[in-house]
């Protein structure tokens, strides 16, 4: 598939302010609380009295509850205006924060499969929250499903959701859903990369859909083929790419901003990743489609940026490849030499994100940002050191901290992490300036950033997020997330950006 076709239908329901319930809304969905008297209904002015009265009535006569992301639906009182009420629950009602809201949306979301219209009045609670939820919990991936398996008119996804809000013009209200339509956008925009399979997403096909979003945005953009990675010395993208016939790419997207910050970004780009000869076992290796979760965050925060209008200057560095067995791969024991001259041993073919992302890093230096992002799904140790939902922070203190604490402000959780000073040594070679691995499996997350570390200019404040476990779930639904690619951690680099953006 050429970037010329690549789909452009919309990944989520069309979002609108409403002050009202309209004719053609199906669906209205409500939040319930638990109260110390029984679930309490968040109605706003959608319903009127009697009406909300009724319909608290027929919840609780069912069983509702008012738990957190429970879903309980009856049929709408005569004269509502809608066929039937949605209610899900919130929880208690302090713990409603941004992302209970966000949560039970996209609950709510995929629940309402089948439906064309639905209004809501979780807007009244969170407008911002509300709107993200609805998206990213309607974005579905079926790309790749025939007539046979596509869902039929009763399993579409959701297709518009109407915002219920006092004043539905307000210019407030309208920028908030504004920005938070393309924050969502972006996040379902990092999804679809992660969900496509490598069949149809590889490196020089990545680097053309990325080059297609930049360019629409107004981003300057830069593709280095495998024959400019050779000129300019890319030893780690063209190590880790040798052993496959697609050819890595370096594609370079620049937000120029109005002035003030500079930040660079850099996601790891393998499109796929056997291991290489250090090859991975046949279980699961099917999910290292997702192995570009960095690189896919990258691009859509870039091209966020940009949409948003962001002051500070953006530049994100890609750098992509395809880790493969075979005659021309690179074998353990071999000697590299990242951008920049530093060699370095390859005890482990299948630690091959830090090679790519080493090369990207020095490049993007060479700019002297004020800070540097690097992203990737790039050590299984991150998942066993803190689950499938929690990043890791690494990096330079100060900034590591302002990272992990934004990030859970927002809901994406990442938590800081050290990088203890006795583990470097532990990175030496023999043979070399540096060994890709330790000799050892303790701390993996840790001696894998350390790593990194070597590659990061002196005053560049720098913070890696290891998100080897968080961009992609292997498992059920969860709150607005659904089964593939997640888009973390697109909403704490932006997050991270507009916080520079306005505190320097």
């Amino acid at each position: 598939m050429s970037a010329a076709k690549t789909p452009t239908a919309p990944l989520g329901p069309e979002l609108a302010l409403a002050g009202s319930v309209a004719e053609s809304v199906e669906v209205l969905v409500i939040g319930l609380t638990k109260g110390a008297e029984g679930p309490e209904a968040s109605v706003g002015d959608a319903l009127d009295d009697a009406t909300a009265e009724a319909v608290l009535a027929g919840l609780v006569a069912v069983g509702a509850t008012g738990k957190a992301e429970e879903l309980t639906r009856i049929p709408a009182p005569a004269g509502s205006g809608v066929a039937s009420i949605l209610a899900v629950g919130l929880g208690d009602p302090d713990d409603v924060d941004a992302q209970r809201i966000r949560e039970c949306a996209g609950v709510a979301a995929r629940a309402l499969a089948g439906t064309t219209v639905a209004a809501t009045t979780l807007s009244a609670l969170d407008l911002g929250a509300a709107a993200e939820g609805f998206y990213l919990g309607a974005y579905t991936f079926t790309r790749f499903k025939s007539a046979k398996s596509a869902p039929k008119d009763n399993g579409k996804p959701l297709a518009r959701v109407e915002l219920l809000v006092e004043e539905p013009g307000d210019q407030e209200s309208e920028g908030t859903l504004a920005r938070s339509a393309a924050i969502a956008e972006a996040v379902a925009t990092a999804r679809e990369f992660v969900n496509t399979p490598p069949s149809h997403l590889f490196p020089e096909e990545f680097a053309a859909r990325a080059e297609a979003l930049g360019t629409a945005a107004g981003l300057e953009v830069e593709i280095l083929d495998e024959k400019a990675l050779e000129k300019g010395g890319f030893g780690g993208i063209l190590g880790v790419g040798k052993g496959s016939s697609r050819q890595p790419r370096l594609v370079r997207l620049t937000h120029k901003g109005s002035g003030g910050k500079s930040v660079a970004l850099v996601g790891k780009g393998i499109t796929f990743d056997t291991g290489g000869i250090s090859i991975k076992p046949a279980a699961g290796m099917e999910n290292m489609t997702s192995d570009m979760g960095g690189a896919a965050a990258v691009v859509a925060t870039v091209v966020l940026a940009a949409k948003l209008g962001l002051r500070v200057g953006v530049d994100a560095w890609v750098p992509m490849a395809e880790n493969m067995p075979s005659s021309t791969a690179q074998r353990p024991g071999d000697v590299l030499t990242q951008y920049g001259g530093t060699t370095v041993e390859v005890i482990n073919t299948d630690a091959e994100g830090r090679l790519i992302l080493a090369d990207a890093i020095v490049r993007a230096c060479e700019e002297e940002p004020d800070y540097l992002i690097d992203t990737a799904t790039l050590t299984g140790a991150q998942m066993v050191a803190l689950g499938n939902r929690t990043p890791g922070v690494m990096g330079t203190d100060e900034f590591r901290d302002r990272v992990a604490r934004i990030s859970q402000q927002i809901g994406e959780n990442a938590w800081a992490m050290p990088l203890p000073g006795e583990l470097r040594a532990d990175l030496n070679s023999k043979v070399a300036d540096l060994a890709n691995v330790t000799n050892h499996r303790w701390g993996g997350m840790l001696a894998a950033a350390i790593y990194l570390k070597e590659f990061v200019a002196e005053g560049v404040q720098w913070a890696h997020i290891d998100v080897a476990g968080p961009a992609y779930n292997t498992g059920g639904p969860f709150g607005f997330t659904g089964k593939g690619g997640t888009g973390v951690p697109v909403r704490t680099m932006i997050s991270v950006l507009e916080d520079i953006d306005q505190q320097g």
